[in-house]
């Protein structure tokens, strides 16, 4: 037999419909739309492509290079264009040292020609030692080969003598002298150089 709802205890109506408005129905859309929420909070932004990270970073790199290579080429003409600035120095001052010297050259070519021969000599003695004098200021000395065994590093042999008072390879006698420069050999000294029968 079936119990209606008006044959309930007053006690118990109460407490089912109190039970209605406190237990609301539950909403599962609800929980759909804050699971949903969640996830796009918790995952990344979109990945970056390798390709594209790479084509970034050759871009970056290249353009590095770009800017090495353009420093690079102007440091190397300013080495240059110094380099040059100081071999036109240097010059210039040699060339400068050897104006006197020229002028004296000149006096000595104008003097009359029946003038005295030993004062001429004596001019031109005045000028070889002028020279020679700046030639050592510039660091230039010459090679002393007479008496010394023959070095092809430094002389060079025009002649060979048969002679029995030098040693075999001794420099008899300098055709031309020899100058260095510091270490630097600038031209050897042309030699005539003794040998034993």
């Amino acid at each position: 037999m079936s119990e209606s709802f008006d044959d309930k205890d007053p006690n118990q109506r109460a407490g089912a419909a109190e039970a209605a408005v406190t237990d609301p129905p539950a909403d599962t859309s609800a929980g759909v739309v804050s699971a949903a929420d969640s996830s796009a909070e918790a995952a990344p932004a979109r990945e970056e492509d390798p390709l594209e990270a790479l084509e970034r970073e050759r871009d970056v790199l290249q353009d590095r290079l770009l800017r090495l290579a353009a420093e690079f080429d102007n440091y190397r003409k300013r080495v240059e264009r110094d380099r040059r600035d100081q071999a036109d120095a240097a010059t210039a001052a040699a060339l400068e040292d050897l104006l006197p010297i020229i002028d004296d050259l000149e006096r000595a070519l104008e003097a009359p020609a029946g003038s005295d021969v030993e004062g001429y000599r004596k001019g031109v003695e005045l000028i070889h030692r002028q020279m020679t004098e700046l030639l050592r200021k510039r660091g230039v000395t010459p090679i002393e080969a007479v008496g010394a065994d023959f070095d092809p590093r430094i002389h060079q042999a025009v002649m060979r003598e048969v002679s029995a008072e030098h040693r075999d390879g001794e420099v008899m006698e300098e055709l031309r002298r020899g100058y260095r420069l510091g270490d630097r050999l600038l031209r050897p000294s042309m030699v005539k150089v003794a040998r034993r029968e």
